[in-house]
C-alpha cells in the first residue's frame, strides 16, 4: 500500500487480509493437509464473492478492478495469500480468465467466464509437459482437425488443481504444422481424459498429470485464432509469473518479520540474540534481498499491467531474481531459529515448501536467466 492508494483499494486490501486471517490461517492449511485436501470449494466461492476472480475481466463481461489496474489488484491479493500460504486455485483460474477475455472471440466463452468468476467452476492452464523445461510455445500435445472439431492427443504435466478442475485450457500444436500453436478448453470429464495426481512438496498445492487420448472437442473449444495464440500464451505466462513472485514477496516479508521478533525475544548469555553483530549483518543482507525482490516484482507487475513491449523481459527478471534468492532468505531464517526451525510443529517449513515449489514453476531461475541474456544480446545487435 502507498500514500496514493484510493480508499476503495485500501478497503479491498484490508477486506482480503481480514478474510485470509479468519478463513485461511496456518492452522487451516495444516487441517487441509491432514484431510488430504487442496481447498474447500465452498471456501473458494466465498473468495470469489470478494471479487478476486473478476479483477482481470472487463466490466462488459461482468468483472472489474478496484483500481485502474486489475493486474496490480490481483498481485496485491497474491501477496496477501503469501502471508498465510493460503490454499485455493487463484493462479490457474486467473490465467485461464486472462486468456479467455483477451482473445477476439471472448463472447463465445461468456458462460465459462461467468462460471469461473462466480467460483462455481475451477479451471487450470495445461501448459507444462513431462520431462521438458519451460517452453509454453513448443508443445508436443497435438490438436488434429476432424469433421466434428479437433482431436487432442498427448500428456500435460504439473497442472495445478488438475483433479479439482472442471475444464482445462490446453496448449497444443497443430498436426499440420509444428509452428501453429492453439489453445482449447477441454472438459476434464470428456472421453479420453485421464487425470493422475502428482505429489507436491507443498502441503495444499495439488498438481496432476493429464493424459489426452483421442479427446474430441468441438470447434467452439478453440480459444483465439492461430494468429493471436502466441500473444495469448505470452500474456498468460506473464500473469502466472508475476502473481507467483508477488506471493513470494508476501511470504518473505512474513518470515523475515517473525524471525526478527524471534531474535529480539530470544536471549543468550543475557543478551538478545539480535544484538550480536554477526546476526545483524545477516539480517541486513536478508532485508536488502527482500526489498530487491519487492522492487523487481513491482516493476514486473507494472510492465505486465501496462502491456508494455518489455513485459516479458521484466517478468523473467523478477522470476529469476525472486526464484534465486527467496530460498536463501527463508533458509537463513530457518538457521536463525536454530533447532526449532526444522521441526514439523514450527510454521517455517510451510513457507519454505511454497517457495521451493514456486522456484521451478513457470520457468526456473536458470531458464529465465537465459531469456534475459538472449533479450540483452538481441538488443545489442539491434
Amino acid at each position: 500500500m502507498t500514500a496514493v492508494d484510493s480508499p476503495e483499494k485500501i478497503l479491498f486490501a484490508s477486506t482480503t487480509q481480514a478474510f485470509l486471517q479468519k478463513e485461511a490461517p496456518l492452522r487451516y492449511v495444516r487441517e487441509l493437509h491432514a484431510a488430504g485436501a487442496s481447498f474447500d470449494p465452498a471456501w473458494w466461492r466465498r473468495a470469489a464473492e470478494l471479487g478476486w476472480t473478476g479483477l482481470l475481466v472487463p466490466e462488459e463481461l461482468g468483472g472489474g478492478s478496484v483500481s485502474d489496474s486489475g493486474v496490480a489488484d490481483l498481485a496485491m491479493v497474491a501477496e496477501q495469500l503469501g502471508k498465510t500460504v493460503a490454499p485455493g486455485p487463484l493462479y490457474p483460474v486467473s490465467v485461464v480468465l486472462a486468456g479467455l477475455v483477451d482473445c477476439a472471440d471472448s463472447q463465445a466463452h461468456v458462460a465459462t467466464i461467468e462460471s469461473l468468476m462466480s467460483g462455481q467452476t475451477v479451471a487450470s492452464w495445461a501448459v507444462s509437459e513431462p520431462g521438458r523445461g519451460w517452453a509454453p510455445q513448443e508443445p508436443s500435445v497435438t490438436a488434429t482437425p476432424t469433421d466434428s472439431g479437433y482431436r487432442i492427443d498427448g500428456t500435460k504435466d504439473r497442472v495445478e488443481a488438475g483433479a479439482q478442475s472442471a475444464v482445462l485450457l490446453v496448449v497444443a500444436r497443430s498436426d499440420r504444422s509444428a509452428d501453429e500453436v492453439r489453445q482449447f478448453l477441454v472438459p476434464t470429464d470428456a472421453a479420453g481424459v485421464r487425470v493422475v495426481a502428482q505429489q507436491s512438496i507443498d502441503l495444499v498445492k495439488h498438481y496432476a498429470r493429464v493424459h489426452f487420448d483421442g479427446v474430441v472437442v468441438e470447434p467452439s473449444a478453440a480459444v483465439g485464432s492461430a494468429a493471436e495464440t502466441a500473444a495469448l500464451i505470452n500474456r498468460e505466462s506473464q500473469i502466472a509469473q508475476v502473481l507467483q513472485c508477488a506471493e513470494v514477496v508476501g511470504i518473505l516479508q512474513t518470515v523475515f518479520d517473525f524471525t526478527v521478533r524471534w531474535a529480539l525475544d530470544r536471549y543468550t548469555f543475557g543478551r538478545p540474540l539480535a544484538s550480536y553483530q554477526a546476526l545483524k549483518h545477516r539480517f541486513a543482507d536478508m532485508k536488502m534481498w527482500l526489498e530487491a525482490c519487492r522492487a523487481t516484482t513491482a516493476a514486473a507487475v507494472s510492465e505486465v499491467a501496462a502491456r508494455s513491449a518489455g513485459a516479458g523481459l521484466s517478468a523473467s527478471i523478477a522470476k529469476s531474481y525472486v526464484g534465486e534468492v527467496a530460498g536463501q532468505i527463508v533458509q537463513g531464517c530457518v538457521q536463525m531459529h536454530g533447532g526449532i526451525g526444522v521441526t514439523w510443529e514450527h510454521d517455517l517449513h510451510l513457507y519454505l515448501r511454497r517457495v521451493a515449489l514456486y522456484r521451478s514453476m513457470f520457468g526456473t531461475p536458470e531458464e529465465h536467466n537465459l531469456r534475459v541474456y538472449e533479450a540483452e544480446k538481441a538488443s545489442r545487435r539491434a
